[in-house]
């Protein structure tokens, strides 16, 4: 049973920057890869960041050159930074493991998210 738990998310201004982690349980002995998604209401799960098995990073052409994704092995954990964020990154952030580093497909594990805010 693969657990994933999102946390730092919070309300921030535009322009400001943000930490958020993923936390992962019950992976045993593989190590994954592992991404972000962000969702907002009434519209398609999106793909932000990704990060593979050998730390081969993806990013989204809208967080390009301000975020950030890097994994901690040994912690089982996984993080996204971002700065000079925007109102529209205003989403629930989704941390995802999966086997495959195809992030256009929706596939493995997903956490219950982590709301980020971002608004004057």
């Amino acid at each position: 049973q693969v657990r994933l738990v999102e946390s730092g998310g919070d309300s921030v201004q535009p322009g400001g920057s943000l930490r958020l982690s993923c936390a992962a349980s019950g992976i045993g002995s593989k190590i994954p890869a592992m991404g972000w998604y962000r969702q907002v209401p009434g519209k398609q799960r999106e793909f932000v960041a990704g990060i593979g098995k050998d730390g081969i990073t993806s990013y989204a052409d809208a967080v390009k050159g301000r975020s950030t994704i890097s994994r901690d092995n040994a912690k089982n954990t996984a993080y996204l930074e971002m700065s000079n964020l925007k109102p529209e990154d205003t989403a629930v952030y989704y941390c995802n493991c999966r086997s495959s580093t195809r992030w256009s497909l929706r596939l493995g594990s997903w956490g219950q998210g982590t709301q980020v805010t971002v608004s004057s």
